[in-house]
């Protein structure tokens, strides 16, 4: 199996990306001058694109944890490419009514909540509020969750469990509102380009293989899943 599964779906955008990027074969026949697409608008499309597939590539599969760990082993963002989580201690957010409804939870019945910071060797590259039962989960995983950093998808993960998404929004968006109708400017400078610290935000719930769900989580996605070569004049803004 290929070791990242979206690696023919990256090369049909980097060719497409080739493509788009030579002058139109019509204006070299016609003899009209067409301006080259300038560095910074290049690399705004390159960010596009590498945005759209990270965003695709984490509401295709269940587990944040995992897939965050396989993008940045595939990209190289550390050696070795492990997710590792940071817990921010004491910090505590009740769910809401509509949570508890979500989860399917009674009055009486306890709802953690659990925030941590995902890291890929030193870059952290998503943070994560979780709010979970823990009576629907066993007591080794509470006890990993309790007493140690492991991610939440990484400990429940032999539950076998299924990701539904409630939300998903794009917090940045690489090319200019209109893009698609106007020509590429012919001057410009990638250098100018930066990088918000937050790309995404994920809404979703978790569910057995029966369909009880018990974990709702909010994850928001940084800037740093983006730090790769291809992008290096795109700097933190």
């Amino acid at each position: 199996m290929n070791a990242y599964p979206r690696k023919t779906s990256a090369l049909l955008c980097t060719l497409a990306l080739a493509l788009w990027a030579q002058p139109p074969y019509i204006g070299a026949q016609s003899g009209l001058d067409i301006p080259s697409p300038s560095s910074d608008y290049v690399t705004r499309l390159e960010a596009a694109l590498l945005l759209q597939t990270l965003n695709a590539d984490l509401l295709s599969h269940d587990s944040a944890s995992v897939t965050l760990e396989r993008w940045c082993s595939f990209h190289h963002l550390a050696s070795p490419a492990r997710i590792s989580a940071d817990r921010v201690r004491d910090a505590d957010k009740p769910p809401t009514q509509l949570q508890r409804e979500q989860l399917r939870v009674m009055p009486r019945d306890a709802v953690r909540y659990r925030r941590v910071r995902l890291r890929c060797g030193a870059l952290v590259v998503s943070e994560a509020d979780n709010w979970y039962v823990p009576a629907r989960l066993t007591p080794q995983m509470n006890q990993l969750l309790d007493s140690t950093d492991t991610p939440f998808g990484l400990a429940v993960q032999s539950l076998h469990f299924q990701r539904h998404t409630i939300s998903s929004e794009v917090l940045w968006q690489p090319l200019p509102s209109g893009w698609e109708m106007t020509p590429s400017p012919a001057t410009g400078d990638a250098r100018e380009l930066c990088l918000p610290s937050q790309l995404l935000q994920h809404r979703a719930l978790l569910t057995l293989p029966d369909g009880m769900p018990f974990s709702e989580v909010v994850e928001t996605y940084t800037s740093n899943l983006l730090a790769v070569p291809r992008l290096a004049p795109l700097h933190p803004c």
